[in-house]
Parts: C-alpha cells; structure tokens; sequence
C-alpha cells in the first residue's frame, strides 16, 4: 500500500489532536505520586495503586520504577504514563518534587500541554511549588489544581484559594467543593452537576476506588446523611462562593492566566 505525503501528514495530525501531555507539579511530599496512581486508577489502567512508601509486605507506585525511588519513597526521574480518556490519550507526566531532581521537572514541562498543580492542604503552597507554577506562567500553561489531604487537619478552603490568588496572581475557580476538612470530611460537591458524593472509608482505603454515595443538591435526604451542623456550614459557604467567587472563565484558562481547582483527599 503506497501512502502519499499528505496523507501521512493527515494522520500525523490526527494523531496529535486526540493526545495530551499533562504534568503533575508539587513540592516533595504534597501527594504527587499517590494522585498519579488515583488517576491510573479511576480511568482503569492499574487495579491497585500502590503504596509511595515502599516496604516488603507493600507495592510500589507504579510510576516510581527505579529501585532507589522505591526504597526512598520519592520520584527521581520523570515518567510518563499513558491513558485513554473520552477518546483522547492522555500523557500523564510525574514529575519529581524534589529541587535536587528539578532540572529534570524543567526539561518535561517544555513538552507539557497543561500542568496539574497539588497542594497540601495543610500547608498551602511551598517553595518548591511556586518554583514550577513560575516555570508553567513563563509557559503560559493552563493549571488545574487539586488540594490533597482535606481529611487531616488542614486549611480551610477560603484560606488556600486566598493564598493561591494573593500569592501567584491568578483567579480561581473551584471546580468541586468539600464538605468538611479534617475528621470531618465527609466528601465533595460537584458544582457542574450539583451532586454531592458523600465518601466511606473501607479496609482497601486508598488502594481501590472509593465508595461513596451520590446525592442531588436539593434533595431533602441529604440532611439524614450530613451532620446537621456541617451541612449548614456548608451551605453558607457555598452560597458565598457563589455570590463572592469568580466566574469560570475558559478562555483564561486555556491562556494560562486562570486556576481550576479540584478537591481530593
């Protein structure tokens, strides 16, 4: 079969349309690993994820493939792993977070289409964070950014978002919004659909999907399953998120000058 230049080059682009290349940024310890795994996870390309922290009665993530990354917990080297998603390929970049390993970070970020910024949400932003996210701005990348550990004693949400526009200058907007921090995480509301998932712990906590329970906004059960007081508390700041907050903006987003937020224990 004889295959002329402009079909070749037909194919080529099409090629290129339906993929993506996204790196996942963080100062060491943030999570970056482990989200990796939990995205490899809910699109079906590992069954398990693995433990970061690798010991002998425990597997190791699946992007950290170097033995010496395996026995120190921590991602040296960047690594891509692939991934379908609704009819597009998705190049999922871990970078590492460490500044020893940066010059590493710097060099896949130049073949990145848009990055994924994690945050502890404990901590806010670090060092090392504001590093990337000025490597991504001088790109003009898009950033869309999970807060990660909402179940442990953290910042409140109006805090890190404060944070994130005071400090690097961009609006955001949060895409899902949880209920409770802390122990009294109780899951997220996704304001697309205006469906809450409540979630629950189980034994495979972390290394399976989570089960959780769906509910609509407006419907009158969601107050048998939400603590009382949590639930209004919720509410309040829900409608000044609403009232107060910024619009999403796409076209911002796509020129690098706005933040997308996602919650994510």
């Amino acid at each position: 079969m004889v295959v002329t230049s402009s079909e070749l080059e037909d194919s080529i682009a099409q090629a290129v349309e339906h993929r993506r290349n996204f790196a996942i940024i963080s100062h060491p310890d943030a999570g970056k690993t482990t989200l990796t795994e939990k995205l490899l996870l809910y699109r079906g390309a590992i069954q398990e994820a693995g433990a970061v922290k690798a010991k002998r009665t425990q597997r190791s993530a699946t992007s950290d493939w170097m033995a010496l990354e395996q026995q120190r917990g921590i991602s040296i080297t960047s690594t891509v792993l692939q991934f379908e998603y609704q009819g597009h390929v998705l190049n999922l970049l871990d970078t590492p977070g460490h500044q020893d390993f940066s010059e590493d970070t710097y060099r896949t970020l130049a073949a990145a289409d848009n990055a994924v910024m994690l945050i502890d949400a404990a901590k806010g932003l670090e060092t090392q964070t504001r590093k990337l996210f000025e490597v991504c701005r001088l790109r003009r990348l898009p950033i869309f950014t999970f807060i990660n550990k909402l179940d442990r004693p953290s910042m409140t949400p109006f805090e890190l978002m404060d944070e994130i526009e005071q400090e690097l200058g961009m609006a955001t907007y949060a895409v899902n919004y949880p209920i409770g921090t802390g122990d009294q995480f109780q899951g997220v509301f996704e304001r697309r659909t205006r469906k809450i998932h409540l979630f629950e712990r189980t034994a495979a906590h972390g290394k399976k999907k989570a089960a959780d329970t769906t509910i609509n906004l407006d419907n009158p059960q969601i107050e048998s399953l939400i603590d009382r007081d949590l639930y209004y508390q919720f509410k309040d700041e829900l409608e000044i998120l609403e009232g107060a907050g910024a619009q999403l903006d796409l076209p911002a987003v796509h020129r690098g000058g706005s933040a997308w937020l996602r919650n994510m224990v």
